[in-house]
């Protein structure tokens, strides 16, 4: 299909996995739809669908099935997932609260009241309001799946509660064992348990929420010359804002004038404030620590920084990780399959007991009761909802929910070396040439200067600090991985590798040679400059390690991780810097382009690959490793290449994503290990008689609140 969009709708009505499953199916095969994903967890569907698709036709193939879908429109102000589910709290403690004020004198009436007619009476009234009033739910919910011939968790309870309760409304007049108290408690404890769910859930939720109200809610806009405040919606691009000391910077920019430290920390994760000039880039929600700033706004609304990492968060909560189709597999028959046992489990006991009708409604209720599958449609969704919030506090973005799978199998990560392993500011530290040295770097600077490579800058910005002139060259072109070519005042000059000076036939004096060995041994990054047909000089500069290499390498090996470094430096400046930080393995000389391929290389030694890199220059490289981790910024965390994104180039931050998404996945399978453990282990139980109905439903609560428990220990999840 082609031109296809992405559509996001709100979801009502949803009450556990099989109704997530249901939607998904018949979202699916609708005309125009080619995808379709249902969150349970986040109440959210996204479906891909092609140009001329029908919404209208979506909706009512929804509502058929009971439950209703509303799309989301760009720009317009949503509910949150965790407003909803603290209006699901209210509405559920509320429902609770009144079930409990009848349940209790029900449940003392069957304990210690005579058997006498106006006891079951008592005991009828208070569980019919119980069952019918604050349990109404389960009944509305029941009815839309039968008559859709999808039965769910809620027809379980329905069943189940209703089955109780119109059996001893019967019994009650035939002078038999009435079971309303199993009735009533039934209902009052998965009402608790709905409650404790909706509450965690929320808590659960809370990360894009917090990520939202980061933002400033107004700016100060220099308009007509004067400075006026309005609601940062009305803030556009081109205008001017001004922040003062302790403000929170509105929206993205670029400062103008006025100096500062700005704490970065919901960006990047890293507590340390950043200093920043007029020319830096300033992005929505950091905080301005000093100096007033005058920035030049030049993103806003969904463009921003902020907004990207929002998208990006929401995105990897409404995938699904490929362990969670073995849930959804037995989330879509087990409804059914429960149903059949429940009426085997009441015929045969009606047989084992010689007809003792209350047994056999006994076991099988609990049968119903105990085996509703919330548990296993919450253990992935959970989660990855708190997995992937946690990781953007601190500087992570996943990409989508296969990653925390893919994370737990790496078994090498390969740096590139520029920007992560090293800081990628590099610095001008030699000149070597018998030329005049400010004409020498005229013509070198000038030439660096129309390259965006970190080394030509640096060429540049060191020619500068001496106060040479520069110039724009003509006839510019960059030969990735070797160097530039430009013409400056009529004299053609190259720039690069020894290789390079070879391929263009200039000569190169024994003296330039040696001194590119000297400045290589050093550990810096040497390379020659010529002209009129011979090696004028040599260059070096300097890029210094980053603080917290040495330690990300060994905390990485102490995980069982091994480490490559892959550079396009030369080899001596390379093994230099890796011997300095503990890396034993190094891919030198590597072209930009061959970077792929030496990942494909180690892919096909039976390796699994991950890759931090650049997200523009090493974008194949992210492509082709199993995990690519790219290192991005406040301009481009919404960056296509590799799977995760590192908001700063800090290497302690990849260290952080896989210990992460490997605790991530770690939880999923302790949630479905108990999901699918305690339905194996106590549909028997409850079959064979040994699991009163009131306690199968105290205990079926409690499994779908501790799974959703289990998955908030995420939060507390430290990158050191």
């Amino acid at each position: 299909m082609t031109d296809t969009q992405s559509i996001t709708f709100d979801v009502e009505g949803m009450t556990c996995a099989s109704c997530a499953l249901r939607i998904e199916r018949v979202l699916g095969k609708q005309d125009g739809v080619e995808t379709a994903i249902v969150n349970y967890a986040g109440h959210e569907a996204r479906a891909e669908v092609g140009p001329d698709v029908d919404v209208e036709a979506l909706r009512a193939a929804v509502a058929k099935i009971g439950y209703e879908i509303e799309p989301v429109v760009a720009g317009e102000e949503r509910v949150s997932v965790s407003e909803r589910y603290d209006e699901e709290v209210i509405y559920q403690r509320k429902n609770l609260i009144g079930a409990a004020a009848l349940t209790i004198p029900v449940f003392l009436l069957a304990m210690l009241g005579p058997e006498e007619m106006w006891n079951f009476a008592l005991q009828a009234i208070f569980t019919t309001a119980v069952v019918f009033g604050f349990g109404w739910q389960f009944h509305r919910a029941a009815w839309k799946q039968i008559t859709s011939m999808s039965p769910a968790m809620d027809t379980l309870v329905s069943v189940g509660t209703i089955t109780a309760w119109s059996y001893s409304l019967f019994a009650m007049f035939e002078g038999s064992a009435v079971f309303f108290d199993t009735a009533a408690m039934i209902t009052t404890l998965i009402l608790l348990g709905r409650f404790f769910e909706a509450r965690a859930k929320g808590r659960a939720s809370r990360a894009i929420t917090k990520l939202l109200e980061l933002g400033a809610k107004q700016a100060r806009v220099v308009r007509d010359g004067s400075e006026v405040m309005v609601d940062v919606g009305d803030v556009l691009v081109g205008d001017t804002v001004v922040v003062l000391p302790g403000e929170k910077i509105p929206t993205d920019g670029r400062i103008t004038a006025g100096s500062s430290s700005v704490d970065e920390s919901m960006l990047t994760g890293e507590s340390m404030p950043v200093d920043k000039v007029p020319g830096d880039d300033a992005f929505g929600a950091t905080i301005n620590q000093q100096g007033r700033l005058e920035i030049k706004v030049r993103k806003v609304g969904d463009a921003t920084a902020l907004a990207q990492i929002v998208r990006l968060v929401e995105d990897a909560q409404a995938t699904k990780a490929p362990v969670q189709r073995l849930a959804d597999r037995v989330s879509a028959i087990f409804v059914p399959t429960v149903l059949v046992i429940a009426a085997v489990v009441f015929v045969t006991w009606m047989l084992v007991s010689g007809g003792d009708v209350p047994v056999a409604l006994r076991n099988a209720v609990a049968v119903l009761i105990i085996a509703c599958p919330c548990a296993m449609g919450l253990a992935t969704p959970t989660a990855i909802m708190v997995g992937s919030g946690r990781g953007a506090e601190l500087g992570v973005l996943f990409k989508n929910a296969e990653v925390f799978e893919r994370a737990r199998s790496v078994d090498v990560v390969v740096f590139d070396k520029t920007g992560t392993l090293t800081r990628g500011a590099m610095t001008l530290t030699d000149v070597v040439t018998d030329d005049d040295e400010a004409h020498f770097l005229a013509l070198a600077g000038s030439v660096e200067a129309a390259s965006e490579h970190p080394i030509g800058k640096a060429v540049a910005l060191g020619a500068e600090e001496r106060d040479v002139e520069l110039s724009t060259p003509t006839d510019f072109s960059a030969l990735r991985g070797q160097g530039v070519v430009g013409t400056v005042e009529g004299v053609e000059v190259t720039v690069g590798k020894a290789k390079l000076m070879a391929e263009r036939g200039l000569q190169i004096p024994e003296r330039y040679t040696d001194a590119m060995e000297q400045i290589e041994i050093a550990g810096n990054t040497a390379f020659l400059v010529g002209w009129d047909g011979t090696v004028q000089g040599t260059i070096g500069v300097a890029d210094t390690v980053r603080a917290s290499s040495a330690e990300a390498i060994s905390t990485l090996r102490e995980m069982g991780v091994d480490i490559v470094m892959l550079t396009g430096d030369n080899r001596r400046t390379a093994e230099t810097i890796a011997a300095e930080i503990g890396i034993t393995t190094v891919i030198a000389e590597v072209l930009p382009g061959d970077k792929a391929e030496e990942i494909r290389r180690l892919q096909h030694e039976g390796i699994s690959v991950g890759f931090v890199g650049d997200g523009i220059n090493d974008a194949p490289a992210l492509i082709q490793a199993d995990l690519g981790m790219a290192v991005g910024s406040g301009t481009d965390v919404a960056i296509e290449a590799g799977d995760v994104v590192l908001m700063s180039g800090d290497p302690m931050l990849a260290v952080t994503s896989l210990r992460l998404a490997r605790r991530t996945f770690s939880t999923i399978k302790e949630n479905l290990f108990w999901a699918f453990g305690y339905n194996t282990a106590a549909i028997p139980l409850a079959a064979l008689g040994f699991l009163n109905p009131m306690i199968a439903a105290g205990a079926m609560a409690f499994s779908s609140v501790s799974v959703v428990t289990n998955s908030l220990r995420l939060r507390r999840f430290d990158r050191n």
